[in-house]
């Protein structure tokens, strides 16, 4: 197979990270950005291709458009879809995030289909798309299983039918233009910020805990995947040829956000941090969810767990994933060199901590 390869949405968070692990094995990697003028936006990037010596190349292509997506993918071998919108708070329209999610990736398959090369798409799902909606929360869900989309949020939505398009589109190809699809779906996304402008809604838990902005925490929580590790995951969705026609989930056990609040307090209280870890009750999370439009994102999962199989792509794809405390403190740590966490409240308790 040929290394070239295009990453969709370059300046996110997640692609930010594929790029890296692209460019460090060795690929030759094209990407795309709304607006090439917007140099700011991807200076990490240049400068990771300039420490990794690899090839990295940006053209202009928009998940609302229809130019520009066949210059992107000409003479690629494989198309990694990881740009969708994912909002710190709910939509007044559900339509604002599910037209741009499924008419966006329709786009970029269109065009692989049309292309005379491409035959891989990795497409970055999401466990929203596997583990929303059902009445039944005790299940251990697998790819095996799709969100009700009847019963859920405007993203829950965004991903599923996202996906599920996906699927049709590639299943009604003719066979002379056959295009082998992988769709990913990770967890609630911790790891390490590239730069100060590729941050994530899945960061503000750790950032809300870390600077005081929640007296406590509310009784949710989340199975989790590190950036890296899924980043790890997209080149082997390239790589194995047994991957193709198939969902991979990329989650561990779930977490819920007061053991998130206990990991950051062990490591950060004694620089000066000062991290809530007791519990919310229900009723004062459902009256902050009044004024406050993130903690309302939070009320439909209150008290559920999220319990998912990572199986598959360890058994078939030799994916592994790290420990979560290490996601969670490099998660922190990220944000606070990128200046995105408040300095402490108080002195450290070992000044040679801070």
């Amino acid at each position: 197979m040929s290394k070239q390869v295009l990453v969709t949405g370059a300046t996110g968070f997640v692609a930010g990270q594929v790029i890296a692990e692209l460019l460090e094995h060795g690929y030759s990697v094209r990407a795309t950005v709304r607006d090439l003028a917007a140099t700011d936006k991807r200076a990490h990037l240049m400068a990771l291709a300039e420490r990794t010596g690899g090839a990295l190349e940006f053209v202009a292509a928009d998940l609302d458009r229809d130019t520009g997506w066949a210059e992107a993918v000409a003479g690629c071998a494989a198309v990694l879809h990881v740009a969708s919108p994912f909002p710190a708070a709910p939509p007044r329209d559900e339509q604002d995030l599910i037209r741009p999610a499924v008419d966006g990736t329709l786009r970029v398959l269109r065009a692989a289909a049309a292309s005379a090369t491409v035959r891989r798409v990795v497409l970055t799902s999401s466990i929203a798309a596997v583990a929303h909606g059902h009445t039944e929360h005790d299940m251990v869900r697998t790819e095996a299983d799709w969100s009700v989309v009847a019963n859920s949020g405007a993203y829950q939505k965004s991903k599923t039918l996202a996906e599920r398009a996906a699927w049709d589109f590639v299943a009604a190809l003719p066979a002379e233009q056959r295009l082998e699809l992988v769709a990913l779906n990770p967890g609630m996304i911790l790891g390490p910020v590239q730069s100060a402008a590729a941050t994530s809604t899945s960061h503000e838990p750790v950032r809300m805990l870390l600077s005081g902005g929640v007296p406590g925490s509310p009784r949710v929580g989340w199975a989790t995947v590190d950036v890296r590790d899924l980043a790890v995951l997209h080149r082997l969705a390239v790589e194995v040829p047994e991957a193709a026609g198939n969902r991979y989930i990329a989650a561990g056990e779930h977490l819920w956000m007061r053991d998130l609040g206990r990991t950051l307090a062990t490591e950060f209280d004694a620089r000066g941090y000062r991290v809530p870890t007791r519990v919310l009750p229900d009723l004062l999370v459902r009256t902050i969810a009044l004024f406050d439009k993130t903690i309302r994102l939070t009320v439909p999962t209150l008290g559920i767990q999220e319990r998912l199989s990572s199986e598959k792509a360890r058994r078939e794809l030799g994916w592994t994933m790290r420990p979560v405390r290490d996601s969670i403190l490099d998660t922190a740590e990220s944000l606070i060199q990128h200046g995105l966490v408040s300095a402490p409240r108080r002195a450290p308790a070992n000044p040679a901590a801070a």
